[in-house]
């Protein structure tokens, strides 16, 4: 079954969903931080029937991109 976006019923593009708990570890956040990011508009998410959210994966990693990495103490 294909997810469609609610305005047009147009199927959307292939790639993989993330779970906001998913997103969560990559990031290294709460996933209520997630959710938070999402309704203020910083990451675009999906909604399954169920009224779950659900993250482009491509989307995440391109933003994962730019987050700084930690440095280990020597």
């Amino acid at each position: 079954m294909a997810v469609t976006t609610p305005a047009t019923d147009a199927p959307l593009s292939q790639g993989a969903l993330l779970t906001p708990g998913e997103v969560a570890v990559l990031f290294r956040v709460d996933p209520k931080t997630v959710t938070r990011w999402a309704q203020a508009g910083k990451l675009s998410a999906v909604r399954t029937l169920g009224g779950h959210r659900r993250f482009h994966e491509s989307e995440v990693r391109s933003l994962l991109q730019g987050v700084p990495t930690q440095r280990v103490s020597e």
